[in-house]
């Protein structure tokens, strides 16, 4: 790491924010019926979030 002077990230301290309501949680539209009849007719997706020193990235 040295070599390429990296450096390791230091481990922050993670600050929770408390919320008034609670989330809304999204209508299951799928209902575990995962094989559509014909293609592109049910697209999923997931995100992940990744932290970089300039801010977040978003992965999805």
């Amino acid at each position: 790491m040295r070599q390429h002077s990296l450096k390791a990230q230091i481990e922050y301290k993670r600050r929770y924010i408390k919320g008034d309501k609670p989330s809304r949680v999204a209508d299951n539209l799928l209902d575990r019926q995962f094989n559509p009849s014909a293609p592109n007719q049910t697209w999923v997706s997931d995100i992940t979030y990744i932290r970089t020193n300039e801010g977040f990235l978003y992965l999805t």
